[in-house]
C-alpha cells in the first residue's frame, strides 16, 4: 500500500479504461474523486456535500470527507445504501474506454464487445489435495489444535474480531468444506501477494486467472498450479497454437502468451468471461501504484456490474483494507477504551504530546444507533492518498448494493501485512516495524492470504455466511465489521494516525 499520486494528465488516445475528461480536456482523478464523494454525501446530507465541494487541497484533506461518509451512513441502512448507490452511479458516469482518441462510456463499450479475442488454456495440477486447514506463520506451519489456539490468541489480543475466529473454527470443524473441486473462482490479480490463488488451487478449486501479460507472473502462477490439486484456466489469444489443455512441456510457451491487461483490454476480458461456464465467484485482488489503482478499481467494478446485469450465476469477493474508516461495534469500542484507561503512568507522560495531536484516543465519541453506541474506527493513512481510498471504498459500496439486490458478495477486512507495496515505502515500512508498540500485529503475506482464503471458503460454504444475500443483518456495514481481521487497529487505545509518526520513529530504530 504505497503512496498514491494524483492523476492530472492530457488524454492518451490508447489509454483504455479511464475517467472521463473534464471541461479543460484533461483527465483528473482528483476532480472525479471529489465529485464522487460529494455526490455520495448529497444523497443523505446536501449541506455536508456542499462543504466537500469547498475542499481545495483534496490530496491532503480527503480524510475528513471519507470519514463523514461512514458517519452519515451509520445511523440507518437506508442512508448507507443511498450513499453506496449514488457513489457507484457517479463513478460509472465518469468511466470511459478510450480507444483511437474516442471516449466511449464504459458500460456501453462492454455491452457491445466484439467477437472473443481470448480463449482458455487449462493447466491441471497433479498433487493430492490438502486435507485440512493449516496456516504458515513465522517460518513454521500450524496444524489443527495449534490453529485453534492461535485464533483464540488473536481474539484475546484484540487482533481480530471474534466473528473472524468463529468462522475459521467452523472451517476446522468441517474439513470437507476445503474440497473445492466443485468451486470456480475468477481471480483478478492472479499474481497478487494478498490473493487466494495458491490456497484455492491447493484445495482443488477451478481458478480462472487474470493478470498482466508478463511472463514472470505466469511462470510463477503456472508453477503453483502444477504443484496443486486444482485446475487453472489461463487466457491466451484466440489464434494461439497451444492445445486446450497444456502439458508441462508447454509451460514456457504458455507463460509467454498468457495474460490480459484489464485496463487496455476490458471489453475483451468481459467477452471472454461472459462465456465462462458458471456459477463462479468474481474475486478482485488487483493493485497498482498511483491513480492506476483507482482506474483498476473502476475497471473491475464496471466488469462486475456488466456481468451481473447479464448473468444470475455470479457472486463477488473482495479483500478490504484495514487502513480505511469503519463503523465498529460497541464491544470493540469498549475494548479500546479499556486499554486507554489502563495506560497508567504512560498516559501521564503522553499528556504534553497530546496537545500536538499525538497519542489521541481511538474513540473520543460514539454515534447513537438502534445497535448501540457505534464507534468510527478512522484508520486512513494520509500518505496512501484519495485514489487508494476511493478504489477500496467503491468495493464496499458494490458489496453492499449487490447483497441488497440478491447477489452473494463476500468482503472481508484483511490484516495489516508486510506486502512488497508496503515495504518499498520507507515510511510505511518503518511504521509497520514499530506498530507492535501500540497493540498492532503486522502479518506476513503467507499468513494473511491463507487465513483470508479460509475465510472466503467459510463464506462460500456456511449456511450462516454473512456473504449470503438472505443473511439477517441490522446494517450493511455489519458483515465486514463482524468478521474483521484488523490487526489491532480497531482495539488500540490510540487513534492510528496519532501514533503513526511515533511508530515509524521506533520502527526506524528497529530496522537499523
Amino acid at each position: 500500500m504505497a503512496a498514491m499520486a494524483d492523476d492530472d494528465v492530457a488524454l492518451d488516445p490508447h489509454r483504455g479504461l479511464d475517467v472521463a475528461t473534464g471541461l479543460d480536456g484533461r483527465v483528473s482523478t482528483t476532480r472525479v474523486g471529489r465529485d464522487v464523494v460529494t455526490t455520495a454525501m448529497n444523497a443523505v446530507d446536501p449541506a455536508a456535500g456542499n462543504q466537500i465541494t469547498m475542499v481545495k487541497n483534496w490530496r491532503d484533506d480527503y480524510i475528513g470527507p471519507f470519514r463523514q461518509l461512514v458517519s452519515a451512513g451509520t445511523t440507518t441502512s437506508r442512508a448507507a445504501y443511498a450513499i453506496a448507490s449514488a457513489g457507484l452511479e457517479e463513478l460509472h458516469r465518469n468511466a470511459v474506454v478510450v480507444r483511437d482518441g474516442e471516449q466511449i462510456p464504459a458500460l456501453t463499450a462492454l455491452a457491445s464487445a466484439d467477437s472473443p479475442a481470448f480463449r482458455s488454456v487449462t493447466v491441471q495440477g497433479d498433487v493430492a489435495r490438502d486435507p485440512g486447514l493449516t496456516i504458515p506463520m513465522h517460518g513454521a506451519r500450524l496444524f489443527g489444535p495449534e490453529v485453534r489456539r492461535q485464533l483464540d490468541t488473536w481474539v484475546a489480543g484484540g487482533i481480530v474480531e471474534r466473528g473472524f475466529a468463529t468462522a475459521l473454527h467452523s472451517v476446522l470443524d468441517n474439513p470437507d468444506w476445503l474440497d473445492l473441486s466443485d468451486v470456480t473462482v475468477v481471480v483478478l490479480g492472479a499474481g497478487a501477494e494478498m490473493g487466494p490463488l495458491r490456497s484455492l488451487l491447493r484445495w482443488g478449486a477451478h481458478v480462472i486467472a487474470v493478470d498482466l501479460p508478463r511472463p514472470d507472473i505466469w511462470q510463477r502462477v503456472i508453477a503453483v498450479a502444477r504443484n496443486s490439486s486444482g485446475r487453472l484456466s489461463i487466457p491466451v489469444p484466440v489464434d494461439s497454437t497451444l492445445p486446450d489443455t497444456a502439458s508441462p512441456d508447454h509451460d514456457d510457451q504458455l507463460a509467454r502468451v498468457a495474460g490480459i491487461n484489464i485496463l487496455a483490454q476490458l471489453p475483451e476480458l468481459y467477452s471472454w468471461l461472459s462465456d465462462i461456464e458458471g456459477p463462479f465467484t468474481l474475486g478482485t485482488y488487483t493493485y497498482a501504484d498511483g491513480a492506476t489503482h483507482l482506474r483498476l478499481g473502476l475497471a473491475t467494478d464496471v466488469l462486475a456490474a456488466t456481468l451481473l446485469e447479464h448473468r444470475s450465476d455470479i457472486g463477488l469477493a473482495f479483500l478490504a483494507t484495514p487502513t480505511d474508516v469503519y463503523a465498529v461495534s460497541p464491544t470493540t469500542v469498549e475494548e479500546s477504551r479499556r486499554r486507554w484507561n489502563a495506560r497508567g503512568l504512560a498516559g501521564i507522560a503522553q499528556l504534553p504530546l497530546r496537545a500536538t495531536g499525538q497519542f489521541a484516543p481511538n474513540y473520543p465519541s460514539t454515534i447513537s444507533t438502534d445497535r448501540g453506541e457505534i464507534g468510527i474506527a478512522d484508520c486512513l493513512v494520509t500518505i496512501q492518498g484519495p485514489n487508494y481510498a476511493l478504489a477500496k471504498r467503491l468495493q464496499r459500496w458494490r458489496a453492499a448494493v449487490s447483497r441488497q439486490n440478491g447477489v452473494w458478495a463476500s468482503l472481508n477486512v484483511a490484516p495489516a501485512t508486510r506486502t512488497r507495496s508496503v515495504v518499498k515505502n520507507r515510511a510505511l515500512a518503518a511504521a509497520y516495524a514499530g506498530a507492535h508498540r501500540f497493540g498492532v500485529e503486522v502479518f506476513d503475506p503467507s499468513t494473511s492470504n491463507t487465513v483470508m482464503a479460509a475465510l472466503l471458503v467459510h463464506d462460500l460454504r456456511s449456511t450462516t455466511s454473512l456473504a449470503r444475500p438472505d443473511a439477517v443483518v441490522k446494517h450493511p456495514d455489519e458483515p465486514w465489521a463482524i468478521q474483521a481481521a484488523h490487526a489491532g487497529l480497531w482495539t488500540s487505545a490510540y487513534a492510528p494516525r496519532s501514533v503513526l509518526g511515533i511508530a515509524a520513529a521506533m520502527g526506524m530504530l528497529v530496522r537499523g
